[in-house]
């Protein structure tokens, strides 16, 4: 049978419940974590503990924990770390791993090229760096020059290094000349001097196995040629910019570097195919007044005789219109002594009888009948001096002397007086308007 609707009032009739789950944590200070630890059975008539509650089922009594708040939680406890006593010494030796070497310097991390595996990579870094931004010669040659004495230390290197700058020089367009200034800065701060020779004399022994094939390369196919013509005009920077000291400090041009020039010259010549005689052009435009000023301390007419040899190409060669030109224009140069000009007098301050254009920038005035006339003039002088200065005092003047205001025309001064009249007959009628 059911218990009856009553039953559930009364306590024997307890309906047995799921116990409560404890909590996920205990109080502090309890020692409890996710679960409550399990307690020993409570003896029978003991009372029970605060904070239980105690159910009666079928004459039995199960025991549910719950939080109680009240003095008996913890207190919470400071944590002291423990004190751990060092052996170490400030007057220790200084420790150094194995292997270690005091003496040992990275010469590659003081060099700043310790990114370049070989010589060639870093060379060849530098040299496009100076192609693209030539400005940097000076903040950065010394560094490199540098950096190379700390590298270059065989003859192989040596070598190695002047090729690559020759090639540079020869192959690149408008390197030539930094090409050349970068060989006579490094002829005079290279410190390895080999027995095979220093950085200038093995660059000099390149340059002489290009040059001994001149007469092949001048008669040869279009790239031999431009490859040629580019060894011309690298020999030719470096006469103007390899400098070589003298025993007694004088600077002097490689004389070895004029005579190769010449030669140079005559295997154009006796070849007068257009590039040819456009190579011989600018080899002259640019060591020209150089090469003869230095024959002609030795007595010598080589210039002269090259132009003759020029002449004689304009006359007889089956070359074009154009190079024809440019060889007449280089004659014509030559004649007004390279567009050198000689200072042979002080400075004078400049004045009708000593300078032809001294009334070239003054300005020019006109007469009533409408003819010019300036300072030159000498019948027009007083009249000029007068206009200038007038011109200086009263800016509204013209040239003819005729004011822009308008003040002297007679035509504007009787309109002037007739709009004065009319601007006072207004004020005295003015309902007339």
């Amino acid at each position: 049978a059911f218990p009856g609707p009553d039953a559930a009032h009364k306590p024997g009739f307890l309906q047995q419940q799921e116990p409560l789950r404890p909590p996920k944590t205990a109080p502090p200070g309890t020692g409890l974590a996710g679960t409550a630890a399990p307690r020993s059975p409570r003896p029978q008539g003991t009372p029970a503990e605060p904070g239980t509650l105690v159910c009666c089922t079928s004459g039995s009594q199960d025991k549910i924990s719950i939080s109680d708040s009240g003095p008996a939680v913890a207190k919470p406890q400071v944590a002291v770390a423990p004190v751990i006593m060092s052996k170490l010494s400030v007057n220790a030796p200084e420790f150094y791993p194995p292997g270690y070497n005091p003496n040992f310097t990275d010469s590659s991390f003081e060099d700043g090229c310790d990114a370049y595996p070989t010589l060639t990579e870093y060379v060849q870094d530098f040299l496009n760096h100076l192609t693209e931004q030539p400005g940097c010669f000076e903040t950065e040659i010394e560094q490199f020059a540098d950096t190379l004495n700390s590298w270059v230390t065989t003859d192989e290197a040596l070598q190695e290094l002047v090729e690559l700058i020759y090639q540079q020089a020869t192959s690149v367009p408008n390197f030539s000349y930094m090409g050349a200034r970068l060989c006579n800065y490094l002829s005079h701060h290279l410190t390895i001097n080999p027995q095979s020779g220093n950085f200038r004399q093995l660059l000099l022994q390149r340059c002489r196995t290009e040059y001994e094939n001149r007469d092949q390369a001048a008669k040869g196919d279009e790239v031999t040629r431009k490859q040629f013509h580019a060894f011309v005009l690298f020999l030719a920077e470096l006469y103007l910019n390899l400098e070589i000291k003298g025993t007694k400090g004088q600077v002097t041009r490689a004389e070895i570097l004029q005579v190769g020039l010449r030669e140079l010259l005559n295997a154009l010549f006796s070849n007068p195919v257009d590039n040819n005689l456009i190579c011989a052009v600018k080899l002259l435009k640019l060591t020209g007044s150089v090469l003869e000023d230095a024959w002609k301390e030795k007595g010598k007419t080589d210039m002269d005789e090259m132009i003759q040899r020029i002449e004689n190409v304009v006359l007889d060669a089956h070359c074009s219109r154009d190079v024809k030109q440019m060889l007449l224009k280089l004659v014509e140069l030559r004649s007004s002594n390279w567009g050198r000009v000689h200072i042979t007098s002080t400075y004078r301050e400049a004045t009708p009888e000593n300078d032809p254009n001294y009334f070239m920038n003054e300005p020019t005035f006109y007469t009533s009948e409408g003819v010019p006339f300036t300072a030159a003039d000498p019948d027009y002088q007083e009249k000029y001096q007068e206009l200038l200065e007038r011109e200086d005092l009263f800016p509204d003047y013209e040239e003819n002397g005729t004011d822009l205001s308008g003040a002297g025309d007679p035509y504007l001064q009787k309109a002037y007086i007739k709009y004065q009249s009319k601007g006072q007959h207004t004020k005295k009628n003015p309902h007339s308007v």
